[in-house]
């Protein structure tokens, strides 16, 4: 694994140490003592990070392996899911065997919450978690860097200059992705570079042709070749957003000036934000595996559209959220039900809808009036391109991120 070292998750042998190293780590002590006793954070920070260290090593300081810490941490993930969300449900796990690897490509809304979900829930039955794409703008935070490489996180190098760089950190990366498969370790990778803001999920064919970039030197045809990753499309559902109003700011203010200059910190407050705040239901489907892959990236990264688009569980929020947008059609629409045109996973009362809609109603009061339109097409966008797998519109087009 030498060649990947640059790239690669913190082996068993890296473990303690990198432990040791959070845990004398003050900002790290800090970020986890707002978490479990954020009164004593505020008033006594000094005092908290003793006892938040000594908690530490009391719990994990023995911790030699990196699947004992996943086991060890999966109690406080799953305290940290179940106070963020009003619950979290699955479907498709069935397609899936305990005994292969994964290429699970995701749709992408949240920066940490995303792959903490999908292996939340593949831990929870039964299956091995998988080893984390990041981008390299995360390792800008050296205690970010540090947890997610301990949490069987690698890095996609994003931050390259030239082709012949990009070529090189690309080569790199499909073959540490086709390693990983190979050995038996199932990979969460997002269907494209950044967060899908405006609700539009599309897989970037690039993102298709590094996959198969180490294979192709050994003579594989494009389709054999990603066969033999099992990909499988996951689409990953949340009522609501708790980063969509600054979302929605940033997409105005690119659509205004054509550009969006992050500010120091902002990856970080977001990771906060997302983690901690709330997110109702949060629903995440598993695709079958792709076993009969089509002959070029294009066709087969519409295909993965088309299954995660088909299978999103729309919540009562994306259809309010529809209905306000205006485009809702009127065709067989019932005080009761929705229209039968929009295939939902769960009945809606009235009593839902309007509570959903006093709630997306608070939430585009909090926006200033130039950036409504953008939260509301945020929470829309998933009714549309749902309608269009199922051959019954057009689907909505992304907008650059």
């Amino acid at each position: 694994m030498q060649e990947f070292d640059a790239i690669r998750p913190y082996s068993d042998e890296e473990t303690a140490p990198a432990i040791h190293r959070l845990v004398n780590d003050p900002e790290f002590l800090t970020m986890i003592g707002r978490f479990k006793s954020p009164r004593m954070a505020k008033w006594a920070p000094a005092l908290m990070r003793v006892f938040i260290r000594r908690w530490l090593i009391r719990r994990f300081g023995q911790i030699t392996r990196v699947d004992d810490l996943q086991a060890g941490l999966a109690g406080y993930v799953g305290e940290l899911v179940e106070s963020t969300t009003s619950r979290v449900t699955h479907s498709g796990l069935e397609n899936l065997s305990k005994k292969n690897a994964h290429l699970f490509i995701s749709n992408h809304r949240d920066i940490v919450f995303d792959p903490m979900v999908v292996n939340y829930l593949l831990f929870q039955n039964g299956f091995h978690t998988t080893r984390i794409a990041i981008g390299d703008n995360l390792l800008a935070n050296r205690v970010f860097a540090e947890m997610m490489r301990l949490n069987k996180s690698f890095v996609v190098r994003r931050s390259m200059t030239s082709p012949r760089e990009m070529r090189d950190a690309y080569l790199t990366l499909s073959s540490f992705i086709s390693h990983s498969i190979d050995t038996n370790h199932s990979i969460w990778i997002a269907q494209r570079e950044g967060r899908a803001k405006d609700g539009i999920d599309v897989t970037d064919p690039a993102i298709i042709k590094m996959f198969y970039m180490s294979r192709k030197k050994s003579g594989q045809s494009f389709d054999e070749a990603l066969n033999r990753l099992h990909i499988v499309p996951v689409s990953i559902a949340y009522e609501y957003d708790p980063c969509d109003a600054d979302k929605a700011t940033e997409l105005e203010v690119r659509a205004r000036t054509g550009i969006y200059q992050k500010a120091e910190g902002e990856d970080t407050d977001q990771i906060m934000k997302g983690l901690t705040g709330y997110k109702g239901h949060v629903h995440v489907h598993f695709g079958a595996p792709i076993a009969d892959a089509p002959d070029n990236p294009k066709t087969l990264a519409a295909r993965i559209d088309h299954e995660m688009h088909a299978n999103y569980h729309l919540h009562v929020s994306n259809l309010v959220a529809y209905q306000l947008r205006g485009v809702h059609p009127e065709s067989r629409e019932t005080p009761d039900s929705v229209s039968e045109n929009v295939v939902t996973a769960e009945t809606w009362s009235p009593a839902d809808l309007e509570a959903a809609k006093a709630e997306m109603e608070r939430r585009l009061e909090a926006c200033s009036p130039e950036s409504r339109p953008y939260l509301l097409d945020m929470y829309a966008n998933p009714v549309v391109n749902a309608l269009a797998a199922n051959n019954q519109g057009v689907p909505a087009t992304p907008v650059d991120d």
